[in-house]
């Protein structure tokens, strides 16, 4: 206990200790951009599911006796709605992500991401390093001739397998898209396999929601993951794949053959959200029209913006942004600071997340508090 209590007080120094705090004052830092997640869509969803015997639990593993006709329709009609041959249903992103580079990639092939892709991505290719099955390449963000000089550099030295490419369509923490027609172009040359995740595109992005890869899906180079936990409003985490690796997943993804199925009732709401997402063209104007409203009062403040409903603001010291967020928190805006590890050293920030679920007026009230916290740096000082 001693050392960890050590290693805490450390974090604490440093500006870093992270502790669990619930929600407070105007939505500015979840990710439920179309407002869905306590929506009477959905609330109704679930109760008429509860209402025709769908169990809360699954009881066991899919492979055991978990496997519920809920899953399997949800796989069923997520496939259809994305465009791919088959759907996987994972209990959330994390895992399947995880899951995702830790099986697929064969012995001798290489993975080349982009260096600020998610921990998930990181995680699941320790495994797969620590096991001496493949070979891990970051590249710098949103380089994608980088990414071809890598596989190239590869193939030089000899490598025999199959090239993956990873990357987020939509970077969670930096609010920009990825370089996606430059990827397709060198995974055409080097016969090489996309892996995207769309977690903060789907539903937002895309004809009716189906994010920002949604011409490729179906080819049978292509792997995408959506979450159900963001614009989806709900939970888990849907990966679209070709048939035959889903069957590969099925028999060799640990984090999916070990662990309990995600609830029934879970999937059932999921089937509901895929609907009510793709009908939500309104909602996703109104997102729209915010993203752009954003855009011209950061600028007005001095400060560059994103193109997405992902805006942050670049405060460099761990302090800095942990000052301004306690001072936005402080006048009603539950706005987070972002630190290291989970962005690079020296670019703590402010991750402004916007939603459908406050007012106009709450979000203009929150664009003049920043400015205002931001002329007075003496109050953010390291």
């Amino acid at each position: 206990m001693a050392a960890h209590e050590a290693a805490l007080a450390a974090l604490g120094r440093r500006g870093r200790l992270r502790t669990l705090a619930p929600a407070r004052g105007a939505d500015f830092a979840s990710n439920d951009y179309l407002g869905l997640a306590g929506s009477q869509e959905l609330r109704q969803a679930a109760m008429a599911a509860l209402a025709r015997g769908v169990p809360l639990g699954a009881g066991g593993s899919r492979l055991l006796r978990g496997n519920h006709a809920e899953h399997e329709a949800l796989e069923a009609e997520a496939a259809a709605f994305f465009g791919a041959e088959a759907a996987l249903f994972f209990a959330g992103g994390f895992a399947a992500n995880a899951a995702l580079v830790a099986t697929l990639p064969r012995r001798g092939d290489l993975v080349v991401h982009d260096a600020l892709i998610h921990a998930s991505i990181h995680d699941g290719l320790a495994g797969a390093a620590s096991a001496e099955r493949v070979e891990a390449v970051a590249t710098p963000h949103a380089d994608a001739t980088a990414m071809d000089d890598a596989i190239s550099r590869w193939r030089a030295a000899g490598g025999r397998g199959r090239p993956w490419i990873a990357a987020e369509t939509l970077y969670s923490m930096d609010g920009d898209f990825a370089p996606l027609d430059d990827l397709v172009a060198v995974a055409g040359r080097h016969d090489a396999m996309l892996l995207l995740d769309e977690a903060h595109a789907t539903g937002v992005y895309g004809l009716a929601g189906r994010g920002l890869a949604a011409h490729l899906e179906g080819r049978d180079n292509v792997v995408t993951l959506h979450t159900c936990g963001k614009a989806l409003g709900a939970m888990g985490a849907l990966v679209c794949l070709p048939q035959g690796l889903k069957d590969y997943m099925v028999n060799r993804a640990r984090p999916f053959i070990y662990a309990t199925a995600p609830s029934p009732l879970l999937a059932a709401t999921v089937r509901a959200a895929l609907p009510i997402a793709a009908a939500a063209q309104e909602r996703r104007a109104r997102l729209m029209a915010r993203i752009g409203r954003a855009r011209q009062r950061l600028a007005a403040i001095g400060l560059p913006a994103t193109p997405s409903q992902i805006q942050k603001v670049m405060l460099g010291a761990d302090r800095r942004a942990t000052a301004a967020a306690a001072a936005l928190q402080a006048r009603g805006f539950d706005v987070r600071a972002i630190r290291p590890p989970t962005v690079p050293e020296g670019t703590a920030r402010l991750r402004l997340a916007l939603t459908l679920n406050v007012a106009d007026a709450t979000f203009d009230a929150l664009m003049d508090a920043l400015g205002d916290i931001l002329a007075q740096p003496d109050r953010l000082a390291p």
